[in-house]
């Protein structure tokens, strides 16, 4: 049997692990979920120690299908813009403070009051759960704390710190450190700027090191793995489908549309983000809080499992009876729509049905990631990744929106695929990377979705869009 590469993909509210073939097939995976705390209102925190234990979790739960395989190295994805503050030997000094958190909302107020040609270099939203006005919060609130760290990572970072403890912890990789708010990305390294209003000492900062460099060996029950530095989700999970034109959608706990061959341009306060890869380029991505998350508010709401959701919506036809659903619960980065937003439905009746309740839901989230589409200048077929993406309604849905075929990856973590990659690259390990799409799904004209989107504009307080 040939070796394996495992991949790890840190998330919001869950981690998953799988082991990749030499011919880039899964042959074990397992997922292990948490859950986000929120002790304030606006708050979203983990303690790093959940991580750790999960990562336990699913590695015991996949080891039975790696008897006899040698695992020839480890990868990490993570979930960005988290802030984890750490001693000198990488153990986390409080809960990780994670990308939906908005306590930093005065805070990117500094941001905006940059000298304009370091906050164009910036090239990027400003956004509070971001590690660049954490840090400030931190400052702020918390001086002692921040006084205490050695170093801020980011979550990926803190989770490879505690599986390569003989490591030197205080290491990132560009992907991750593009995504702060402290990165100047036409330069393509730290702002001292950004820096100094973040009010963090630079020595605190990690150093940024190549995604596929192995840092060290982690002790595994399956041996000593070599563990390499790791990436962002969103990078990973393109480097995982191979898009290299066109669009992806990673429709996950948020939703993302990702756009490869990026140019850092200086913008003041783009409506898009503009971020590293694991390679030595960048992508422009538009991106949503609120994409599984929202479906996921709904389900508890309505008293449905994920797939009853599903279901109902697929019962019910274009346009929910006219019930609309905005599905910004949390608030937006901006672009769709802003901090302050909030979801909810309306157009109610007394014969609104929990299907069509249902149906809106999945309506809302997909002209959601449609107008996050229509803020990039990518055109022709989608490639679809996410848990998301996997019921047929979403894929069809999304088909019709966006106008243009959609082709769904049916793996279930695409970002721990790609952190696979990373770890085959590192350790000089031969893995196939081509991974083949479903058939496309072809879109389809809908004249009620038409109105039902123009509906949802409307409620929005935009154009309705043509």
């Amino acid at each position: 049997m040939s070796d394996v590469l495992l991949g790890v993909d840190l998330g919001t509210s869950g981690l998953k692990l799988l082991a990749l073939d030499a011919s880039g097939d899964v042959v074990a995976e397992a997922e292990s979920g948490y859950d986000v705390d929120r002790p304030r209102p606006g708050w979203a925190q983990t303690d790093p120690a959940v991580w750790r234990a999960a990562v336990d979790d699913a590695l015991a739960r996949v080891l039975p299908a790696l008897a006899g395989r040698r695992v020839a190295g480890l990868g990490l994805s993570g979930q960005m813009h988290g802030t984890v503050l750490v001693d000198a030997a990488g153990a986390p000094l409080a809960p990780a403070v994670l990308w939906p958190d908005s306590r930093a909302g005065a805070e990117v107020q500094r941001w905006h009051g940059l000298p304009d040609g370091a906050r164009a270099a910036l090239a990027n939203p400003l956004v509070p759960g971001m590690t660049g006005p954490v840090l400030a919060w931190l400052a702020a609130h918390e001086p002692g704390l921040l006084g205490r760290a050695a170093t801020v990572l980011l979550p990926k970072d803190v989770l490879r710190a505690a599986l390569v403890p003989d490591a030197d912890p205080r290491v990132t990789d560009r992907s991750d450190a593009s995504a702060t708010l402290l990165w100047d990305v036409v330069a393509d390294g730290w702002s001292a700027e950004a820096v100094t209003v973040a009010g963090v000492d630079p020595g605190q900062l990690p150093v940024v090191r190549p995604s596929a460099e192995v840092v060290g060996t982690a002790a595994l029950p399956v041996g000593e793995v070599p563990v390499v530095v790791g990436g962002g989700d969103t990078p990973l999970a393109l480097l995982a489908a191979g898009t290299t034109a066109g669009r992806q959608v990673n429709l996950g706990t948020g939703a993302q549309v990702l756009q490869p061959g990026w140019t850092p341009t200086p913008a003041d306060d783009p409506p898009v983000h503009g971020y590293a890869d694991v390679e030595d380029g960048w992508y422009a991505m538009a991106a949503l809080q609120n994409g599984g998350l929202a479906w996921t508010w709904v389900c508890g709401v309505l008293g449905m499992t994920p797939a009853e959701l599903f279901d109902a919506a697929a019962s019910v036809p274009p346009g929910a009876g006219g019930v609309v659903f905005r599905p910004f619960l949390t608030g937006e980065r901006g672009g769709v729509a802003g901090p302050a937003d909030r979801g909810g439905w309306t157009g109610l009746s007394a014969g609104t049905t929990r299907a069509e309740l249902a149906r809106a839901a999945v309506e809302g989230v997909a002209f959601a990631v449609a107008a996050a589409a229509e803020l990039l200048d990518g055109e022709g077929p989608v490639t679809l990744t996410g848990g998301g993406g996997r019921p047929a309604v979403v894929q069809q849905l999304l088909a019709d929106v966006l106008a243009v075929p959609v082709r769904y990856l049916p793996i279930r973590s695409a970002s721990a695929v790609g952190a696979a990659v990373l770890a085959a690259r590192g350790t000089g390990t031969e893995v196939a990377t081509e991974q083949e799409p479903g058939r496309p799904v072809e879109p389809r004209p809908v004249p009620e979705l038409t109105a039902a989107r123009d509906r949802w504009s409307a409620e929005r307080g935009a154009a309705p869009p043509r």
